[in-house]
């Protein structure tokens, strides 16, 4: 859902003279810049400019002030003193100033002068002093213009120092009220404190919130908690302190956090972990501080904590690598402040993760996150849930149906589906139509899975060949027992690849045989199996083929216990280097050579289906060739085969066992170089 960035009815708008705010947001109020405010040089430079024009413009009038009058010729002087129009004089050295008793016509004709100076010259021989006193003139010991004295040079001397020496008090004291967490922050960014939010400013709840009610019956105790807290504290229980939100991306850890503090009605401080770390040490754990400062204020309150494996990573092993003391401070913040609940504030921390298996024990046990939920991606039901939440609003033509794009999408989040359904109305909004068609979801469906087609001319030979290698895909797709039926084949290039096969299952799945597996690998090696087996040769396209199916077979191997040689254990740790579990050098070495004869074994079987079903391969060939894209119904038609019904999944693969969904699977050729899209399973990427 996308929100107003307007600020609330009621709500004024942020003065200018404020502060920034600080690294969180809080609902309602108006988004600002998430970056640490910098220093503003701006205002830097303009009042370094204006103390520099204030002491040129003092030391001007200084100058201008003491001007010792006009400049007159030793002649002129000594003509005024014949006539006895001087009135005092002052020399030092050869140089003379004076006033005249009368104004006299400057020598320049512009008006007349009374205060002179001259200089004497130093082959004069006439006896100056008599004429002056004949003349009546009082030859005087001090200047007739006062000098600026000692104490004034002094300062002016010293005033550049002094205003370096105050910008920098200047610097010093706003960061020190940033460390505080009582001002905008200086140099270093920071923020000034927030103010309560209202709790009807909050604008989602959990009608706005699909597909995960395992989570929302998990978070509705907390809810009831903050609504009507005296009906579990007269039991003596305590509000959780801590709620963990564990998954993959875009499945709406986010949103449901926020729909928690929509439905309980209290404020909600979102921050990302991120927004705590700076490069001076000992900032995030200050700002860390002022946020439980202010929802504790304004509680009962939410404070949302996103990305926390950012800050909170163990501090100890082999997953410590590349810590700092920063980092380390923060966390420790979060863990102290995250103890100082006694239960009663009404403060929850709810924090979001992609990989909790990192995370500092510290942080995960008992009394700081006492509640660890798994956010997975939707089933079938969960996503028609989430396809009514952002279809809402858009006018649909009759001929959608929302469970047919749900069953079409196997593994997508709901971030996904929403980029769907935004991506149908984009189409129709481009025809000028006036509601969304469920051609315009086909189409968004196709360009969201296989990608956007590419204007590229390929040659007669390229198309053949890219031809062979979709089919085969296909074709061992259909032939293997128990596969994901194919749902469409194309030479169209999309994307980075030049062809694109797309299977996908029937029904939701969460566990894998390994059958099905090495069903996959024999499927991943059609496209190479075919272009051996037509032209006797094998070319790039098949680099993210061989990638997908070692990817499988390693994990086969050495982490699903499904090899007879290598036994029930698991070799490859989820993360790092084997051998820092323990595993031998004799054990890697065994491990690579199944792997190896696991694939040698898929790709020979591969070949051999496809010299046996000749004919069919031939035929699909022939289809792609005219039509350039094949449907299901078209696909199997052109191989002459019977789509088979789904057998029945084993025991331990049955709907709601634990385990990760299956996403769709598209299988291409590529560029020279450039990898092929495919869509993996999350549990066979890992």
């Amino acid at each position: 859902m996308s929100e107003s960035s307007r600020p609330p009815k009621g709500q004024a708008r942020r003065k200018p003279e404020e502060p920034p705010p600080p690294p969180w947001r809080t609902e309602g109020l108006p988004e600002r810049s998430e970056q640490p405010e910098g220093p503003r040089w701006w205002r830097i430079v303009l009042w370094v400019a204006l103390g520099w024009f204030l002491l040129f413009g003092l030391t001007t009038f200084q100058d201008v002030a003491s001007s010792r009058g006009t400049t007159i010729s030793y002649t002129e002087f000594r003509e005024q003193v014949e006539q006895g129009n001087v009135a005092r004089v002052y020399a030092r050295g050869d140089s003379i100033e004076g006033v005249l008793t009368e104004p006299a016509p400057a020598p320049d004709g512009d008006g007349t002068y009374q205060q002179f100076e001259t200089e004497r010259p130093t082959f004069a021989q006439d006896d100056l002093l008599a004429e002056l006193a004949d003349a009546g003139a009082v030859v005087q010991a001090t200047p007739i213009v006062q000098e600026r004295g000692t104490f004034a040079n002094l300062l002016i001397s010293l005033l550049p120092l002094a205003l370096i020496i105050l910008f920098w008090v200047w610097i010093f004291r706003r960061q020190a009220r940033m460390m505080r967490g009582e001002g905008a922050g200086g140099l270093l960014g920071g923020g000034k404190k927030v103010k309560p939010v209202a709790p009807e400013s909050v604008r989602v709840n959990f009608d706005d919130v699909a597909g995960i009610d395992e989570v929302k019956n998990e978070l509705t105790q907390v809810v009831s908690f903050l609504r009507e807290p005296e009906r579990y504290t007269r039991l003596g229980a305590k509000l959780p302190k801590g709620v963990l939100l564990e998954g993959q991306p875009g499945t709406g850890k986010t949103l449901i956090a926020r729909a928690t503090a929509g439905e309980a009605g209290v404020p909600f401080f979102s921050a990302s972990a991120a927004e705590f770390i700076e490069m001076i040490v000992g900032v995030g754990a200050q700002r860390v501080r002022q946020l439980f400062e202010e929802a504790r204020k304004v509680a009962p309150s939410i404070i949302f904590i996103d990305e926390i494996d950012t800050i909170g990573r163990a501090r100890s092993g082999s997953r410590a690598v590349g810590s700092n003391s920063e980092q380390e401070q923060t966390l420790n913040q979060i863990l102290t402040e995250m103890d100082g609940f006694t239960g009663t504030e009404g403060v929850v921390v709810i924090a979001a993760t992609n990989r909790a298996d990192v995370l500092d024990p510290a942080l995960t046990r008992a009394g700081r996150f006492d509640r660890k939920i798994t956010v997975s991606p939707p089933d079938q039901v969960g996503r028609v849930q989430i396809l009514g939440v952002h279809t809402r609003g858009k006018p649909l033509a009759p001929d959608v149906d929302l469970e047919q794009v749900a069953k079409a999408t196997p593994g997508m989040t709901g971030a996904d589906l929403a980029n769907l359904a935004n991506e149908a109305a984009i189409l129709a909004a481009e025809r000028n139509d006036t509601a969304i068609t469920a051609r315009d979801f086909a189409v968004s469906l196709e360009k969201v899975q296989l990608g956007s087609e590419r204007a590229v001319v390929m040659p007669d030979e390229e198309r053949i060949r890219t031809a062979y290698h979709e089919a085969g895909h296909a074709l061992l797709g259909m032939l293997q027992p128990g596969a994901d039926p194919v749902r469409k084949i194309s030479i169209i290039p999309r994307g980075r690849a030049l062809g694109v096969t797309l299977s996908t299952p029937e029904s939701d799945r969460y566990g894998y045989d390994a059958a099905y597996l090495k069903g996959r690998i024999i499927g991943a090696l059609g496209g190479m199996a075919a272009e051996e087996e037509i032209f006797g040769v094998i070319t790039t396209g098949a680099e993210s083929d061989l990638q997908t199916v070692t990817g499988i077979a390693r994990h086969m191997v050495g982490r699903w216990g499904m090899s007879p040689t290598i036994g029930p254990i698991q070799v490859y740790p989820p993360e790092g280097d084997p051998r820092q579990t323990g595993a031998s050098d004799q054990l890697l070495a065994a491990v690579d050579e199944e792997v190896r004869s696991l694939i040698v074994e898929c790709y020979a079987e591969a070949r051999r289906l496809l010299r046996e079903n000749r004919g069919s391969l031939d035929r699909i060939v022939a289809a792609l060739l005219e039509h350039e894209t094949l449907d299901e119904q078209q696909a199997y038609a052109a191989a002459g085969i019977t789509q088979a019904p789904a057998p029945p999944l084993l025991v331990g693969a049955r709907p709601g066992s634990p385990g990760h969904e299956e996403p769709p699977t598209a299988d291409g050729e590529e560029d020279l170089g450039e990898e092929e899209r495919t869509a993996e399973d999350e549990s066979l990427r890992r």
